[in-house]
């Protein structure tokens, strides 16, 4: 059958390529403009909450140099050393960013959980108002990156833009527990702040686990979605000549898809009759599913 797509678009960089480093480069200045605000605040405001969210925070910009350098390095067009191309790199990256989150989670889960068993925090002083104002905007702009990231995650269907879209859906879900910390403390009741924090980090800690569960389904050749799979047959066996859908197995392979497919024809069609066919489907499913890098069609007689 025909190879394999390219994907590197219609130039040296893909439309994909292209969006991932926009993004990453719009939240990475904006998480560095977060965390220096933040750190000040933490500082002036006399809050230990908004201290330790501004590191965490400066954890992101690593994560933002793992999603660009995973993304071009997968985009990269295949070579004799790797046929069929390099879209698994993509997958380890959205691993180490899980393992990023799994740091974090468990970071915030432990430094919360001693301020409460050791009854540090009734020592703490109270947090001043621009500590507040500090959480209330670092939550704003944390919940516009996820958005803002999400919508090319989907659009591309990309596991690393996904994983880096809820890294800071988790820096949001921080900012709520500072948010609260900040306002127990400042109206007397301080344990609040720590108990916010150990909430927060099994949601980060959730994250973490549910990305890490993609990436390497994705990357282990995990089969595609159920319901895709059927409309595959469906699309297969209503093309014009073809008898039956003998054989489907799909393979996730980054955040493309391969599938081999089998078909039955009918025996006294000639050999290029019967090409025709194989070929007509298989670029009938590379239309239908974008997602789709390669369509392997065996033809069976019938």
């Amino acid at each position: 059958m025909k190879k394999a797509r390219n994907w590197k678009g219609n130039g040296p960089v893909s439309d994909y390529q292209r969006a991932t480093n926009k993004v990453s480069v719009v939240c990475m200045a904006g998480n560095l403009a977060l965390a220096v605000g933040k750190f000040v605040a933490g500082i002036i405001g006399h809050s230990e909450a908004m201290i330790s969210d501004a590191l965490h925070t400066s954890s992101d910009i690593l994560g933002g140099l793992i999603v660009v350098i995973g993304v071009n390095i997968s985009e990269k067009e295949a070579d004799k050393e790797h046929p069929y191309g390099h879209e698994r790199m993509e997958c380890i990256s959205s691993i180490l960013l899980a393992f990023i989150l799994l740091f974090a989670g468990l970071s915030v889960g432990y430094s919360s959980a001693v301020l409460i068993w050791s009854g540090e925090y009734m020592n703490q002083e109270a947090p001043g108002l621009i500590a507040l104002v500090a959480a209330i905007l670092s939550l704003v702009v944390k919940e516009a990156m996820f958005q803002y990231t999400n919508i090319y995650a989907r659009k591309f269907n990309s596991s690393t833009l996904k994983a880096e879209a809820w890294h800071h859906r988790s820096d949001a879900l921080t900012s709520i527990g500072a948010l609260i910390g900040i306002a127990g403390a400042r109206m007397g009741v301080r344990i609040l702040d720590p108990l916010a924090g150990v909430v927060i980090s099994f949601f980060i800690l959730k994250t973490a686990f549910d990305i890490f569960k993609e990436s390497v389904n994705r990357l282990v050749d995990h089969s595609w979605d159920a319901d895709k799979e059927k409309i595959v047959r469906e699309v297969a066996q209503g093309h014009e000549g073809v008898k039956s859908v003998d054989y489907l197995a799909t393979r996730q392979f980054g955040r493309k898809v391969y599938i081999d497919l089998e078909i039955g024809v009918d025996k006294d069609k000639t050999l290029l009759e019967s090409h025709g066919i194989a070929e007509a489907v298989h670029d009938r499913l590379e239309d239908r599913f974008p997602e789709v890098k390669h369509v392997m069609v065996h033809v069976n007689p019938v």
